[in-house]
Formats: C-alpha cells, structure tokens, sequence
C-alpha cells in the first residue's frame, strides 16, 4: 500500500473508500467490510453521512488491527463552534468506537469554523486526533484560516471529477498549501456523484482513478 506523509510525520494511505450518500446501516456496514476485505485501509464518513454507526461495526467485525485503519470524519455546519464542535467529536467518537481517530475535517467553510478550528486544534493536542484538516475550503478561505490558526490544516479535501474539475484559479491553492503550508489535497467524490455511478462498470471506476491521478 502507498501512503503520503502528512505535514505532522502521519502516513495517510493513497486511496480510500467513502460512503457519501450510503445512509442505510446495513448497506454501509457490508460495503465497508467489502472494502476492508479487499485491502482499503482508510475509511472516510462523516457525521452528515448518518452512517458513522455502521462504519464502526463494520470495523469490529472485519478484525484488521485498529492501527492499520486510517478511519475519517467531518464535522458538519451546526456544529461549527468552539464548544459544539467539542460536542459533535465526542459523539462521532461514541458512534464510530473508536478512541481516537485518524482525521477529523472541517466538513465546509461555513458558521463558526474558527471556533471549531481552535476546538480541533486542542482535541489534536490531547492526542484524540492523529491529523487535523478541512473540507471544500478554496483558495480565499482557506488563505485566511491558515493566518489565523496555530495549527495550519494537514489536509484540504474537495471535490474532483471530470464533471466539476476545478479551474486554474482554484488550482493556485495547492501551490500556497503544498509548498507554504506542506498541505496534502485529497480528492473527494471522484466517481462523480449519480450522474457517473448509475452508468459505472469496472473500467468506467478505473478510467476515473486514472483520470484524478493525472489531474
């Protein structure tokens, strides 16, 4: 397995598999354990996703050692706040059971995120985070979260595709966070929402991967 070493020393597997939009428990949970099987190590969900509870079952189930998983959530909108986000942490914690996890994001620029920031920033100081980021940040937003943070973000995920690749301009950010903030950009949604899945075979998914890989 390929893995990228984050701004902090963390190792984050290349690739990973998502269960955006997969909100039936039972559903998400064998998904997952499918993925496991065949040799995913990082997990991404997120507390909008409704399906953490099923994420973390399927964990226990499939019996690979906790410390080979790289398991990530987001924090949504209504908890983008100093004390909520605290809040909001604990319980993803108790749905997923885990004691600590790998990646928490920010899931979108909106609400309090500095308050969540400052939050996330100590949960990664008590050593309950392993890797702290954000989600859909572009460049003005992002800019401005990394002047007035005490710890920039180690990852910035937004969406890529062939349906929504991002314009020059946007791409500027990853020069200010690769080379200024030693950020790692990953990839989300690279299957492309309904519009590539409801028509998706083997070599469609693999043309994809290809396609964001070179992009």
């Amino acid at each position: 397995m390929e893995y990228v070493t984050l701004s902090n020393g963390v190792k984050m597997p290349l690739e990973g598999f998502g269960v955006f939009q997969v909100p039936e428990a039972a559903i998400c949970e064998q998904a997952v354990g499918e993925a496991l099987s065949v040799g995913y190590r990082l997990i991404d969900t997120a507390a909008a996703y409704f399906n953490e509870e099923a994420v973390g079952a399927a964990i226990r189930k499939s019996g690979v050692p906790r410390e080979e998983l790289f398991i990530t959530t987001k924090l949504w909108i209504q908890d983008a706040g100093y004390e909520s986000a605290k809040k909001a942490f604990e319980t993803s914690m108790q749905k997923l059971g885990l004691d600590y996890l790998d990646l928490y994001l920010i899931h979108q620029p909106m609400n309090n995120y500095y308050g969540a920031w400052q939050a996330m920033e100590e949960l990664y100081e008590a050593g309950k985070i392993r890797a702290i980021g954000v989600c859909n940040f572009y460049p003005d937003r992002l800019t401005d979260l990394c002047m007035n943070a005490r710890i920039s973000p180690m990852v910035n995920q937004v969406e890529l595709h062939p349906f929504f690749a991002q314009t020059e301009e946007n791409f500027r950010i990853w020069d200010f966070t690769l080379s200024e903030e030693d950020m790692a950009a990953i990839a989300a949604l690279d299957l492309g929402h309904s519009e590539i899945i409801d028509h998706s075979t083997a070599e469609t998914a693999a043309f994809l991967n290809s396609w964001k890989i070179h992009n």
